[in-house]
């Protein structure tokens, strides 16, 4: 079996609605998406020659993920009042709403069923919100 890692990462904003802690506030991360995906066999021909996937063709996804978080406020849609939500989109602030909290677990699954849609079979999603905490998401048993 082969496997082959690539990561990136986004600077953002989010926070936790309904959640008892500090995280409940508005914080920044330095998010790091990372890849793994696997296969059996190598390609046998083309300029792929004895590659799994061409890391230009893993990398192009995983920076164009990046890129669309990266210095955005990210939020759970309809936990943020509309009053406050349009004030702070009226003022020029980049707002992503996502149908889930927003946290690490989440994104994981949520970055795996886009590689995944891609056509990659993925082994593993890791998402790091610091450089010590991160989540994994597998289908793999």
């Amino acid at each position: 079996m082969y496997t082959l890692i690539s990561e990136a990462s986004f600077d953002s904003a989010h926070f936790l609605a309904q959640y008892e802690g500090k995280c409940r506030n508005i914080h920044g991360h330095r998010w790091t998406i990372k890849v793994e995906i696997y296969g059996e066999d190598l390609q046998k021909n083309g300029s792929c020659r004895g590659m799994l996937v061409d890391f230009g063709d893993l990398k192009k996804y995983l920076k164009e993920l990046a890129d669309y978080y990266d210095h955005a406020l990210i939020i759970e849609k309809d936990s943020m009042r509309e009053l406050t939500l349009n004030a702070l989109k009226e003022d020029g602030f980049r707002i992503i709403e996502v149908e889930f909290r927003p946290t690490a677990e989440n994104f994981a699954k949520y970055f795996y069923n886009y590689f995944k849609g891609k056509g990659f079979l993925v082994k593993n999603i890791f998402v790091y919100e610091t450089p010590n905490n991160c989540a994994t998401y597998s289908e793999m048993m």
